[in-house]
């Protein structure tokens, strides 16, 4: 079963749809009459839902980070810095490339290119077991 939807709790509802849609593509999806402003993922994956923050909710405080799968980190990273979002430095791990930041309330977000690396240790199937000549 995939996962559809995850759900951010925001203080600004306008800041973190903009956010989202003019650095990853988000298109918002609104429902008269509806408090929570769907943001429908550009080519796939699980849907933004953006829900308005209780009063008594810290920002930031969740051990959760949404990972976006973009195969040239690097250029990727640049093309939002021009558009004023700052990642913290690139960091190299199991053969991946990865740079972190945060959205407008806090939220941690990472782009990664762990989705494009080369295929080893497990993902392959078994070997066709040997025949038994005698």
């Amino acid at each position: 079963m995939p996962l559809g939807r995850l759900i951010l709790y925001v203080r600004d509802v306008e800041a973190t749809i903009r956010f989202y849609e003019k650095h990853f593509g988000f298109k918002p999806h609104r429902q008269e009459g509806d408090r929570i402003v769907e943001l429908l993922a550009p080519e796939g994956g699980a849907n933004l839902m953006i829900h308005p923050a209780a009063k008594a909710q810290k920002m930031g405080q969740a051990l959760v980070k949404l990972v976006f799968d973009v195969e040239h980190v690097e250029a990727f990273r640049a093309r939002c810095v021009e558009k004023g979002l700052e990642f913290g430095p690139m960091h190299q791990a199991d053969g991946c490339i990865f740079a972190n930041a945060k959205d407008p309330s806090g939220n941690s977000i990472s782009i990664s290119s762990r989705a494009f690396r080369p295929k080893s240790g497990g993902d392959e199937p078994p070997p066709p077991e040997a025949v038994d000549q005698t």
